[in-house]
């Protein structure tokens, strides 16, 4: 069920109402234990003021969340407490032996209340009256009650019953003394008493938690990320030392890091609810100051992200909460006029996306208008009317988070300042994200925030430009494409812009060396091959141009110094495995600065000029299985890779490999085909395909190239394959993958496009 502001209560589901009396149990266990110590300090010193105000607080505390949950005699007993400290802490009564026995017996009871809850979830049948009677004769100054001396469900403490000599020393102790001949005297017999017991059950929910201090978290995970760049170091000295057992060691210390960071980053996670609970209140309290009429929805309330990063992207989403219903959202009557209902919708939605946390404040008001926009920039001197018939769509929409900018017609508690967006972008850049605009007049409105998992360690790519290394992080890379003289992705120029013809798009590119400010040189005059990855940024997806892709590496995130923060084009540093510091690429900042928008008209310009149609042929892989060539549709291939052949599982008469989470089942192409090679290398090349949650892998002996399929089909040379082609002058054998993958995973559920394609060659 999606809340509304009205009914939020009716939201709450089973699971978290037990959440929160679990937490309060943790809490209640907690504070009642610290009551014990300072009831004790204070019948010693009945004039310290401070430890008073202390245990007043307490027990104020636990009788105010009991009533909201609804423990009815749990409130009462906590409240005749509250009502006798109150007294002590107004100086109208003086804390005697009688008064600390009271209060004692108050937490007591207390005690075996919320062992009750934990028990059963119910406070159970107690009986409370001798207890709020003894308090009230307390107060009042009178005799103890006569039904104080009789024994109660209420456990008293072990120490109470060693110092009473008589049965009648005191009435609170009375229970313990009349009951105390009938017990046997053999220890195995004994009985445990009521407190003990309390303590017994207590344990469930006491000891699975424990409060620690975000200061030691933080260093925990500074610590960690110490641990990740020793362990870097300790793999990459192990791989050149080619001695065995060091490379066994330093496996096993990369395996217990990497569970050992995984466990401390989880204990940093905390759901998106605790972000979003205060914003029903926001929404309800700004709608009614603006004229609106708001129903907020809220989906994906347990995703989970860093509690860093949840303090750093509050204010942003605050913002744009108020934003979207002074904004927005049209008032009801101007709802009505446009056949809409004059209740607006406003829905927070967050979910996992490519190892971001993606967060959209969506409302189906009146959108953002483009004209508007750009005639705003124009009237304040942001740009000129020029510039502004230039931009597209997209680039026009960003203006609104330029500083200065609003288009709010009068200045208000709300809005009109100009501050706002540009904070919202700042505040999100700062932490590796990135905020993103969608918008249709009359429809509404979308504003994306992309937020990475966690700031401290992160998966990353590591390149090489101009003879330095600089780190790329993964998340943010599509894929890496080789581009030599002989392939069809080539580097063009368009409007003097570099572009790549990769798989019938041009692709906008961007040289890193050139990016940072020195002058790169361009092999693919010479013939000689480049390396790009393809990247997502600002909205954008680009080529960046480097001279060497390495490797990929776990690395800690280390904060600039204030000097190069101005730079523009770097997110942080680190220590590699080798020792060297590199910095860390910030992706958005270089698809900003390279103006890709520019070059995307110009590239979309060219090829409707030059009428560049779709590839009416797949590109194929071209793959060695044994001493035979076999090519693989490129649109069939998910991802390449190598796994070492020690990954290799069997179970029964499979082989499998585990792969990204799941257990990946591995076809070798050279059974299939009935050609077995007797190459022996330390890793087994695999093309892997994936498709509706599935994946499998072929196993081939070699990757040998990339190529357009245009030659003419031969019929099938054999079984296992579809075909064959000539390519490079040598006949081809071309793969039948339906049946390579039926024969990989029989369950495997084929999309309807391969079905259709291969049925015949089956």
């Amino acid at each position: 069920m999606k809340p509304s502001t009205p009914d939020l209560e009716a939201w709450w589901s089973v699971e978290d109402f037990d959440d929160v009396v679990q937490e309060f149990l943790v809490e209640s266990y907690e504070n009642l234990d610290q009551l014990d110590q300072d009831l004790v300090a204070l019948e010693r010193d009945p004039t310290a003021r401070d430890r008073l105000a202390s245990v007043f607080r307490t027990i104020h505390t636990i009788k105010g969340t009991s009533g909201f949950l609804a423990f009815a005699k749990l409130e009462q007993v906590t409240h005749a407490g509250e009502s006798l400290l109150a007294r002590l802490r107004d100086g109208a009564q003086t804390l005697d032996r009688r008064g600390a026995d009271v209060l004692l017996r108050v937490v007591d009871v207390v005690r075996a209340l919320l062992a009750q809850i934990e028990r059963d979830g119910q406070e159970g049948d107690m009986e409370l009256e001798d207890v709020i009677a003894e308090v009230e004769a307390c107060i009042a100054g009178a005799p103890a009650p006569a039904a104080a001396a009789k024994p109660t469900q209420e456990p008293v403490a072990e120490t109470d019953a060693e110092v009473a000599p008589k049965a009648d020393a005191e009435p609170a102790q009375a229970p313990v003394a009349e009951a105390a001949p009938a017990q046997p005297e053999t220890p195995e017999a004994a009985t445990p008493a009521p407190a003990e017991e309390a303590a017994a059950s207590r344990r469930g929910v006491a000891d699975t938690s424990v409060r620690v201090d975000v200061d030691l978290l933080d260093k925990l995970m500074r610590l960690v990320g110490e641990l990740v760049l020793t362990r870097n170091q300790m793999v990459r000295a192990t791989e050149h030392a080619g001695d065995h057992t060091m490379s066994r060691a330093a496996q096993r210390l990369n395996l217990i890091t990497s569970e050992l960071q995984e466990g401390v980053m989880k204990t940093r996670m905390q759901p998106i609810s605790h972000l979003w609970s205060k914003l029903p209140r926001v929404v309800r309290d700004l709608s009614n100051s603006v004229g609106r009429q708001v129903r907020l929805e809220l989906e994906g309330a347990e995703t989970e992200l860093d509690r860093s990063l949840l303090e750093a992207v509050k204010d942003p989403l605050t913002h744009l909460v108020r934003n979207a219903v002074d904004h927005g959202l049209e008032s009801p009557a101007d709802r009505v006029k446009a056949g809409k209902s004059p209740e607006g919708t406003l829905t927070l939605r967050a979910y996992h996306e490519h190892g971001h946390v993606v967060v959209e404040v969506a409302d189906d008001g009146k959108g953002v208008d483009p004209k508007l926009i750009g005639a705003t920039a124009v009237k304040r001197g942001l740009l000129t009317a020029e510039q502004v018939a230039a931009m597209d769509t997209d680039e026009v929409l960003r203006l609104v988070f330029r500083a200065g900018f609003s288009t709010a017609a009068k200045v208000s508690n709300v809005s009109g300042r100009g501050v706002g967006m540009d904070v919202v972008r700042t505040n999100l850049e700062a932490i590796g994200g990135a905020v993103d605009l969608r918008s249709v007049v009359g429809k509404g409105t979308t504003w994306r925030l992309t937020i990475p998992l966690t700031l401290a360690i992160v998966q990353a790519l590591i390149v090489e430009s101009d003879n330095e290394r600089y780190v790329l992080p993964q998340m943010s890379v599509r894929e890496l494409v080789s581009v030599e003289g002989q392939t069809s992705a080539r580097i063009e120029y368009v409007s003097g812009a570099p572009v790549c013809r990769l798989r019938g798009k041009l692709l906008p590119l961007v040289r890193l060396t050139e990016a940072l400010g020195g002058k790169a040189a361009r092999p693919e005059e010479n013939g000689e091959a480049i390396y790009i990855a393809v990247l997502n940024g600002e909205g954008h997806e680009f080529g960046l141009v480097v001279d060497r892709v390495l490797t990929t590496e776990e690395v800690v995130v280390k904060p600039l110094a204030s000097h190069l923060k101005d730079v523009g084009c770097y997110a942080g540093a680190t220590i590699l495995g080798d020792g060297r510091v590199s910095l860390i690429l910030d992706v958005l900042a270089l698809a900003r600065n390279a103006h890709l928008g520019n070059a995307e008209r110009a590239a979309a310009a060219a090829a409707a000029m030059a009428e560049v149609k779709p590839e009416t042929r797949d590109r194929l892989l071209v793959t060695r299985v044994s001493d035979r060539r076999v090519a693989i549709p490129l649109s069939m291939v998910t991802r390449l890779e190598e796994f070492p052949v020690q990954a290799v599982e069997r179970v029964g008469s499979r082989e499998v490999v585990q792969y990204r989470g799941q257990i990946l089942p591995v076809l070798r192409l050279s059974g299939l085909l009935g050609s077995w090679s007797e190459d022996v290398s330390d890793t087994v090349p695999a093309v892997v395909y994936s498709s509706g949650g599935h994946s499998v892998a072929l196993a081939v002996d070699g990757i040998l190239d990339i190529v357009d399929d245009t030659a003419p089909h031969g019929p099938s040379d054999g079984d296992g394959l579809s075909g064959s082609t000539v390519i490079d002058d040598k006949v081809t054998e071309l793969l039948d993958m339906r049946r390579a993958i039926m024969a990989a995973d029989p369950d495997f559920q084929l999309p309807e496009f391969v079905t259709r394609d291969y049925v015949e060659a089956s």
